[in-house]
């Protein structure tokens, strides 16, 4: 009989122990969940969290990355804007330029021989070289030295006379032999003095005359001188 009792207490003991486990186990596997669903939220939350972060990060960085570009393209649309200003303003700026560089290089090749002729005797033998008109008569073969006296020779051959518009400044009176050389006669421009001075006189001028070799003399100042030049035949 104590025997029996003692198996039904150990039964009940058991049993309880049985249930009392059995509790434990379901709160800590509650208690386990409910960490976890903690968990899992708070992850979630976190999850969302950086998930927005990123997005304003990617927002923000996209707006940055828009507006330098925006920014070059407007730059670059301003470089082109001047680019294009300066090109149609370079013809107008060339076209002066070219202008002033045609007459800097204006050339003895724009004048004649006979032109530039005067223009290098004068500059050579001219007694004055700071004249108003360089004057230039044709004297034809048989025309005498001095046609105011009887007793003057005439010149064998056709000569030119270059002369200022002033008596001051004097006078190159002398024909051209074709090779660069000339033939200078010592000629007044006005004859002064008694009359008639004898043929004689005027034979030697003949025979004295002069042989000039020309120098092509400075570009410039040639030019200078021919637009003096003021022909007559």
């Amino acid at each position: 009989m104590k025997r029996n009792k003692f198996l039904i207490v150990a039964a009940l003991l058991a049993v309880l122990l049985v249930v009392f486990s059995a509790c434990n186990s379901s709160d800590e596997s509650t208690s386990t969940t409910d960490n976890q669903s903690q968990t899992n939220r708070t992850s979630q939350k976190s999850t969302d969290d950086s998930s927005e972060t990123m997005d304003s990060l990617n927002n923000s960085s996209s707006n940055s990355s828009t507006s330098p570009h925006k920014n070059e393209n407007k730059k670059q649309e301003s470089i082109e804007n001047d680019s294009n200003t300066d090109t149609d303003q370079t013809p107008t700026e060339n076209s002066d330029l070219n202008v002033g560089d045609e007459k800097y290089k204006e050339t003895l090749s724009q004048y004649s021989s006979e032109q530039i002729e005067y223009a290098r005797i004068w500059l050579q033998l001219g007694p004055n070289q700071d004249i108003d008109g360089l004057y230039v008569r044709h004297i034809p073969a048989g025309t005498p030295l001095n046609p105011d006296d009887d007793t003057s020779a005439s010149y064998p051959e056709a000569v030119i006379q270059l002369a200022g518009s002033r008596l001051v400044d004097g006078s190159v009176t002398y024909s051209s032999n074709g090779d660069g050389t000339i033939n200078v006669y010592n000629v007044p421009l006005r004859w002064d003095g008694s009359y008639p001075a004898g043929k004689k006189f005027y034979t030697d001028i003949i025979k004295n005359k002069k042989l000039v070799h020309v120098d092509p003399g400075d570009d410039e100042k040639i030019i200078k001188l021919i637009k003096l030049l003021n022909v007559h035949y």
